[in-house]
Parts: structure tokens; C-alpha cells; sequence
């Protein structure tokens, strides 16, 4: 078996290069995927994500390492294991990042990945719901959809953040996205619109693009200092394919490096420690993983209806659902972030480092069944984390989970923004405008007072955004794993086109820019072939 690209990975990124390399009817290529179709009902319904997250059919399901700045815990990692990746799982928000973050790779040495110069890939594939202007585009895959109908409570979050001073925006994505906002969202006719649904559907009816699903990669082919197949398993059975032209790695910011270091390309000490043979020493391969971090606190509130009141009364719920399934209206039809405030956890940072996503509805743990009261949520991300992590392979096994760790929480800088970043919430909470729905603090509770205990709150509690990237960074360093061109050091006809390529973690969610990745990266991989 034969291609001239191999794909590894349907994820955001894979369904896109799929969809661009396929257009070129001269070339044939393949898109390896270990998980399975996403044809489940609570994929399409934007309000699904508790059945998504956590479920073995469609989650890797990953444990983090014994976090030292968590006391010790460890959390889940969620990552898609499904066509569509991790963009079949998440909360479907539509956030570039701020022309800094892009700014900062180019001046990083990444030639080409300035704001102004990556801003034409993000128009490429969007279907803005306002059309097409100096910062959006409109007619491509990827619909972006209007703002949800408002909840009562997020208007007066919304009110209460002008109190504060906050900036208001009806956009966060035309390079500076300080201020409060509603989320545009990956949904279109009110059900989720994934990778796979904008990008790889239409490219499958073409006679030279082979999707295979359930086909777990193993390792890399590498012969003579060049990548000439992937070697997986399906039904049992392990199998061998050859790429006359390019292997492609899109397998994500865990995925990708652990494939690397399967293979034999990575860290020599790492490799050597578990009995693989050294192919190519590329010591950043797994290192540099950068992640948002997120702790939250609810409120209790009286005098108005949230999506606690619609999820836990019997009538409401089912008529909720009767208007997603047979009319697309209704609640359901908007992932439970709805209301979108980038800010600064104090007036010393240079740009925002939180954001807020507000939520019309509470519960004791995230993901957890909802409070039989009113209530509200504010989970709050810290957007330029000061540490880093790692992705390190445990044995040579491909089927055994890579060792994640994130080291939240683990410096003084990051002590003093959960701090601070709990502190403000209050002060937003406290405000006139959310008054008249008397606002009870749930978590972390009016006990949690001094900075020690709500320092203690937040190890406790801290968890991943599942935001990870950074693990194959681009760059010109010694820990740089891919060039400008995405190339792999050292490799020929390997690249890596995912998130994992990112310099440094953008500031708010990380699909887009995922996206992004690959429109730009497709089109170099077109123009090398040349």
C-alpha cells in the first residue's frame, strides 16, 4: 500500500490537510485515524460535551502525572479519539488568540507567522456570520455562528463587567481580544459543525483520499535519515505503509511527539531508557508543553432562571430536547460557555493573562451533574502560563498512554494569578448590576478567605483547559523539534502540522489556531512538491 501522503491523525488538523493535499487530483493520500466515526448524538448537540468527555469510545481518556503544584493530584486529559478530534469533543469556541501570541513566534525566528501574515489562513477556511471584512472571511468551511440567545444572568455578568471596567466586544477575534464578549461558536442550524463535518466530509466523495479508521499507529518508517511510511495496527492485524512523498504528523500535542519518540526520534536518554534504538537526537521532542490552567467558582443565585432549572425539572428537560431534536431552538443548541471576558489579573500585565467562561448554569464539579438551584459559573483560565511540561513515552509499547505532566501551579507567578484571579471574580460578583439575584458564593465558599486558603482552594482544584501544545515547537534553538516549514530537524519527508508546533500557547482556545496550522501547512507542503 502506497500514497503520496500519509496522514496520521483525523483530528482538527488532519481533516483540513486531508481536505487541501486531496485537492490535487495527481496525488493520492491517506488519513490514518485511530478512533472511530463520529455519527453519536451527542456530538451533533452543542450541550453533549458531559457525554463526550471522559468517554473511552471518543477520549483517549488520559491521566496527568502526580502534579507537584497540585497537591499531588491527577487530573484528566481530555484529547478526541474520533474523526474530528479533539474538535468532536470540545466546547466549540470560535478564539484565534491575540496578533501578539503570532507576533511573538515570528520574532522567535518563525519567518512567516507574524499576525498579519497568518490572519489570510484563518479567513481561507471561515464562514463569518457578518461576511467578509478586513479581519473575517465568509464562503469558507468552517461556518461561525452568531452569538446564543441571552440568558438573563449572563446580561447582568455582562453589565457587571463594565462596572469593573472592562472593555465590551462583539468580536474577540481581530487581534486584540481584551474585553467581554459573547463567544462565536464551531456550530451551524444550532448542532456542532466539527473538522470532520467542515473539512472532511465534502473531501471524502474524491477518489483520492483514503480515510481508515481504527488503525493505531505503532512507529514511524524511517530509512536512510528519511520518513517512508507508518507501520499500525487494525483488526488485530499490524500492516505497513509506504509515502513516496511525505509523512505528516497531525496527531496532536500528545499524539505527535509520542509517535516521535516511538519511533526513534527524540530525546537520546529517553529513547535509550526504554530500548529504542536512536534514529535522530532531537532533545525537544515532548519537552516545552505548554497548557491553559483553569480553577472556577459558582454561584447560587435567586430571582431568574438558568440551565440548572431547565437540565434538573423532568418537563423543562424534555421539552428542551423535543426543541434541539425536531427544531434546532432552545438551549440546547449553545455549549454551556456562552459569555467570553479576556482580562488582566492585575494592571502590572502587559496584555490579558485570564479568561473568563461565564456559564448559565453551576454544579460541585466540573463536568458534574448540575445544582438543583439557580445558579451560575465562572471558570477562569489563566491564558500565558509561566511553566511548562512534558510528554514522555513510559515503554516502547504504542498502546500504553504517555506520561503528561503540566506543573501548574508550580512557581510564585502562578500562586499570586490564581490568587488575584479569584479576588477579582468576587470584586465582579460583588457588583450593583448582579444585586437584585443576590449571588451566593458556592465555590470556593465565603470560608475560603485568606490568600492561603484560596491558594490551597485552587491546588485543589486547578485542571487542564485541554488546551496542550508546544510539544514540537518551531523554532531555530537546540530544543526546537520543526523548522518554519514545519519540516522535522534532521528528518526528510516528515512534518508535523498540529498544535504541538506552536512556539508558545496563543492566549484563549487553541482549535483555530490549530486550524490555521494546517491551511498554512498544507499549502507549504503543495509548494515543496513543486
Amino acid at each position: 500500500m502506497t500514497y503520496d501522503y500519509v496522514i496520521v491523525g483525523a483530528g482538527t488538523a488532519g481533516c483540513l490537510l486531508a481536505n487541501r493535499l486531496s485537492a490535487d487530483p495527481s496525488v493520492n493520500v491517506l488519513l490514518v485515524e485511530a478512533g472511530g466515526r463520529d455519527d453519536y448524538f451527542w456530538i451533533r448537540a452543542p450541550l453533549g460535551l458531559p457525554y463526550l468527555l471522559g468517554n473511552p469510545r471518543f477520549d483517549w481518556c488520559y491521566q496527568s502525572e502526580p502534579e507537584p503544584g497540585a497537591n499531588g493530584r491527577r487530573f484528566p486529559v481530555p484529547r478526541g479519539k474520533v474523526l474530528g478530534g479533539s474538535s468532536s469533543i470540545n466546547a466549540m469556541c470560535y478564539i484565534r488568540g491575540h496578533r501578539r501570541d503570532f507576533d511573538e513566534w515570528r520574532e522567535a525566528g518563525n519567518a512567516g507567522w507574524g499576525w498579519d501574515e497568518v490572519l489570510p489562513y484563518f479567513k481561507r477556511f471561515e464562514d463569518f456570520p457578518r461576511g467578509a471584512d478586513e479581519a473575517h472571511g465568509a464562503g469558507g468551511e468552517l461556518h461561525v455562528s452568531a452569538p446564543p440567545p441571552r440568558w438573563e444572568i449572563l446580561e447582568a455578568v455582562r453589565a457587571a463587567t463594565v462596572e469593573l471596567g472592562m472593555p465590551q466586544t462583539d468580536d474577540h477575534n481581530r487581534g486584540d481580544n481584551e474585553g467581554c464578549g459573547y463567544f462565536h461558536f464551531y456550530t451551524r442550524n444550532g448542532a456542532r459543525w466539527s473538522a470532520a463535518d467542515a473539512f472532511l466530509r465534502p473531501a471524502m466523495k474524491r477518489p483520492n483520499l483514503t480515510v481508515m479508521t481504527g488503525a493505531h499507529v505503532a512507529r514511524l518508517k524511517v530509512d536512510g535519515g528519511r520518513a517512508s511510511g507508518v507501520v499500525f495496527r487494525t483488526g488485530g492485524e499490524q500492516r505497513s505503509i509506504e509515502a513516496r512523498r511525505e509523512v505528516v504528523l497531525a496527531a496532536g500535542a500528545i499524539g505527535s511527539p509520542q509517535l516521535l519518540q516511538l519511533s526513534g526520534i527524540g530525546p537520546a536518554s529517553l529513547l535509550k531508557e526504554h530500548g529504542i534504538d536512536v534514529i535522530h537526537h532531537l532533545p525537544g521532542v515532548g519537552e516545552n508543553m505548554q497548557d491553559h490552567w483553569q480553577i472556577r467558582c459558582t454561584y447560587r443565585v435567586r430571582n431568574t432562571v438558568t440551565l440548572n432549572d431547565w437540565v434538573t425539572n423532568p418537563l423543562r428537560k424534555y421539552a428542551m430536547g423535543a426543541a434541539w431534536l425536531f427544531a434546532r431552538r432552545g438551549p440546547m443548541c449553545a455549549p454551556p460557555p456562552q459569555l467570553c471576558a479576556f482580562t488582566r489579573s492585575d494592571a502590572a500585565q502587559e496584555l490579558p493573562n485570564l479568561q473568563y467562561h461565564f456559564t448559565p448554569a453551576s454544579s460541585q464539579r466540573a463536568g458534574g451533574p448540575l445544582d438543583a438551584f439557580p445558579g451560575f459559573s465562572c471558570g477562569i483560565a489563566v491564558v500565558r502560563p509561566a511553566g511548562a511540561g512534558h510528554v514522555r513515552i513510559r515503554s516502547r509499547d504504542p498502546h500504553e498512554p504517555p506520561a503528561i505532566l503540566h506543573n501548574f501551579l508550580a512557581d510564585a507567578a502562578s500562586q499570586r494569578v490564581a490568587v488575584d484571579a479569584i479576588r477579582l471574580t468576587r470584586r465582579l460578583v460583588a457588583s450593583r448590576a448582579l444585586a437584585r439575584f443576590a449571588p451566593q458564593e458556592q465555590l470556593p465558599g465565603e470560608r475560603c478567605a485568606s490568600d492561603e486558603e484560596i491558594l490551597a482552594y485552587a491546588r485543589s482544584t486547578v485542571w487542564t483547559v485541554f488546551h496542550q501544545s508546544c510539544t514540537c515547537r518551531m523554532g531555530r534553538d537546540a530544543m526546537a523539534v520543526v523548522d518554519e516549514r514545519l519540516r522535522v530537524r534532521g528528518v526528510a519527508g516528515l512534518r508535523v502540522v498540529d498544535a504541538s508546533v506552536m512556539p508558545s500557547v496563543v492566549r484563549g482556545n487553541t482549535n483555530a489556531a490549530a486550524m490555521m496550522i494546517a491551511e498554512k501547512g498544507a499549502e507549504m507542503i503543495r509548494a515543496d512538491a513543486r
